[in-house]
């Protein structure tokens, strides 16, 4: 893998050319990536990979039109024709009053180490084992009946930018996992579930006898469900899924959407949209963060930001182009691959945990519904309409009673969001996390 250093040089010397060529101003990234994975099913391996890529994009601006050029050879021959037809496709390209390069005196010099990345790499027989065990554990559990499979896998990746406006810029990262679903029962009665950990160093991967135990229990305890009575009644929402309301905030205060007039949150800046408990934290800083990063792609520095801060919405996710267009500044937040624009994304988005246990939680709810699964997308982003299919458990007289499936949870994000209570069980385990959340007064629709 190329080193930060010849990262930087190289991607310098393209930038300097695309100049040379005729562009005002231009930015180029370098992408490169290395990856080993292992999957076996009833523990016959079925797939021992490894892969590798680099991939190259070269964005050049004259005056408000930009064009971008992206490759996955570095020969000198297509370094030639990539900036030859950057020129030419940015000098037909339509003009776009909001695009171009951040001001020079704002871009970050000075890069943070967040310890992003894992210098060492597991074996192949490593990750064999790993999943070997994580399938003898989730096989071992009484009810368990068949196995999906287990995986284990591990990835190493670099980034490095470098623009004309002076930002260059450079980091690794690397990420370590094991997943394992089982089955449980027989014929038409059986059940599935899956549980997994992933690290971004090695030594904090969860065991994989843990991984299989709970993926194993997880099957087990879906067998013989029921469809639950048509209702309005609390939902409260597992860890797992609960982060899923996260990101549709992060959805409603995307700069891109806010910009088009297409969220349901467009006008609710500055305003309570929460209840005064809740608040919401983008946090690209935070060492080893799954969504962490040292600067976005447009060479900018992020921050800690509250972006629901007591309930209270204070501001949106935006890049540079999104921020033009509404008159403010970036926040930060520009991601964009080889072959494409910038767009604005949340980075470590979590929300803080509440006061109460998730025992206590569904202790004082007498009937309701506990989601541990969630399936399809409907959620309107201009409404806030909010209806998806579910399966999780009946909690009566504050006790998980018996499972259920095929039902649909709705409502409307409007008033989810207001009517939340969080529990204290907050982990950081997906890059958008939430602890497990109740809703009143949603619509259980079963049977």
């Amino acid at each position: 893998m190329t080193t930060g250093a010849e990262a930087l040089t190289f991607l310098s010397d393209l930038v300097a050319r695309a100049r040379k060529a005729g562009a005002d101003a231009a930015d180029a990234i370098l992408v490169e990536g290395a990856s080993l994975s292992h999957a076996q099913r009833l523990g016959k391996p079925e797939r021992l990979e490894r892969s590798e890529n680099q991939d190259l994009g070269l964005r050049v601006f004259i005056g408000r039109q930009q064009a971008i050029v992206s490759a996955s050879d570095r020969s000198a021959k297509t370094l030639k024709e990539l900036v030859e037809r950057s020129v030419a496709m940015a000098r037909a390209a339509p003009e776009d009053p909001y695009c171009g390069l951040a001001d020079p005196a704002d871009v970050l010099r000075a890069i943070p180490d967040l310890d992003l990345a894992d210098s060492a790499e597991p074996t192949p027989q490593t990750l064999i084992e790993r999943a070997k065990e994580a399938e003898e554990a989730a096989l071992a559990v009484p009810g368990v009946t068949n196995s999906e499979g287990a995986e284990a896998g591990w990835s190493r990746g670099m980034i490095g930018v470098v623009a004309s406006n002076g930002f260059s810029g450079t980091f690794q990262t690397s990420r370590q996992s094991i997943s394992v679903s089982a089955l449980a029962g027989q014929g038409t009665g059986m059940e599935t579930d899956y549980d997994y950990t992933t690290a971004i160093y090695g030594s904090e991967l969860e065991s994989p006898k843990d991984v299989g135990r709970r993926a194993g229990e997880r099957a087990v305890r879906r067998l013989n469900p029921r469809k639950a009575e048509t209702a309005q009644v609390p939902v409260v929402y597992e860890q797992r899924v609960a982060n899923g309301i996260v990101r549709n905030l992060a959805g409603a205060i995307n700069g891109s959407s806010i910009a088009r007039g297409t969220s349901f949150l467009k006008s609710k800046m500055g305003q309570a949209v929460f209840g005064p408990g809740i608040s919401i934290v983008d946090d690209p800083l935070r060492r080893r963060g799954f969504g962490s990063r040292p600067f976005d792609i447009e060479g900018l520095a992020g921050k800690r930001r509250a972006v629901i801060d007591k309930g209270v919405l204070t501001t949106w996710i935006l890049d540079l182009r999104s921020a033009r267009q509404l008159g403010l500044k970036s926040t930060g937040h520009g991601v964009r691959g080889t072959s494409s624009t910038p767009s604005p994304s949340p980075s470590n988005l979590y929300m803080e945990a509440g006061k109460i246990s998730p025992k206590d939680l569904i202790g004082g709810i007498k009937s309701g519904l506990f989601v541990t699964s969630l399936m399809g997308m409907g959620v309107n982003m201009v409404t806030g309409d909010y209806s998806r299919g579910a399966s999780g458990f009946w909690i009566e007289n504050g006790e998980l009673s018996y499972p259920v499936s095929e039902v649909t949870v709705a409502g409307n994000l409007n008033e989810m969001f207001k009517n939340l209570t969080p529990a204290n069980d907050l982990v950081f385990k997906y890059g958008t996390d939430s602890p497990t959340i109740a809703i009143e007064g949603m619509t259980v629709a079963g049977r």
